[in-house]
C-alpha cells in the first residue's frame, strides 16, 4: 500500500459513512442545531464535501463538481458560489436550508467520484510539490491531502454525533450506531 492508497482508503471510509448518517433523516433533522452556535448535520455534510471538492479539484487541475455538475444551482444556498464553510459565522451556518438528503448524498457521491479520478492521476513523487505559498511553511500536495483527510473525518464524525444527539432528544432508536 502506498501513500495515495492510504488517502483513498481514508476518504473512502468517510464516503461510506455519509449515506449511513443521512439515512432516514427528515429535513428538520438535517437542519437541527444543538444550540444557536452549533453546526447542523446538513451543514456538516455539505461543508466536508465542499472542502474535499475544492481541494481535490485544485490538486487535479479540474473544475469542482460543485460548479461543473450544477450542484451550486441545485442547492440554491444563500452563499457565494465559491463558499465552502471555512470561517462561517453561526448566522451563516443557520442560513443553510437544504432539507433533501438525496441532494446532499448526490453531491457527496459526485465529489467522491471526482476525488477518485484525481487521486488516480497523482503519484507519490508529487507529494512534496508546493501548491500554496501563502503559508509558512508552504503547503505541499501531501500536506493538502492530510488536511482533507482530517477535515472530512472530523466533520463526518461530528455529523454522526449530532444525529445521535438529535435522536436521543426525540427519544428515537433508529439503530444508528455511528459506524457503517
Amino acid at each position: 500500500m502506498n501513500t495515495l492508497d492510504v488517502v483513498r482508503d481514508s476518504l473512502g471510509r468517510v464516503h461510506e459513512l455519509i449515506p449511513a448518517i443521512l439515512d432516514g433523516l427528515t429535513g428538520d433533522d438535517l437542519l437541527w442545531r444543538a444550540d444557536p452556535e452549533a453546526n447542523s448535520i446538513g451543514w456538516l455534510v455539505w461543508h466536508l464535501t465542499r472542502v474535499e471538492d475544492d481541494h481535490l479539484a485544485h490538486l487535479g487541475g479540474v473544475e469542482q463538481a460543485w460548479t461543473a455538475d450544477g450542484w451550486y444551482q441545485r442547492f440554491g444556498l444563500p452563499y457565494l458560489r465559491q463558499a465552502h464553510g471555512f470561517r462561517m459565522a453561526p448566522a451563516e451556518v443557520g442560513a443553510f436550508n437544504v432539507t433533501d438528503t438525496h441532494l446532499l448524498s448526490g453531491y457527496a457521491a459526485a465529489t467522491w467520484e471526482q476525488t477518485r479520478a484525481v487521486l488516480a492521476s497523482l503519484s507519490d513523487d508529487r507529494l512534496d510539490e508546493v501548491i500554496d505559498t501563502r503559508y509558512t511553511p508552504p503547503v505541499t500536495v501531501g500536506v493538502r491531502l492530510v488536511s482533507v483527510m482530517v477535515e472530512t473525518a472530523q466533520h463526518v464524525g461530528q455529523a454522526g454525533y449530532v444525529r445521535g444527539l438529535r435522536e436521543r432528544r426525540l427519544g428515537i432508536d433508529s439503530g444508528w450506531a455511528g459506524t457503517a
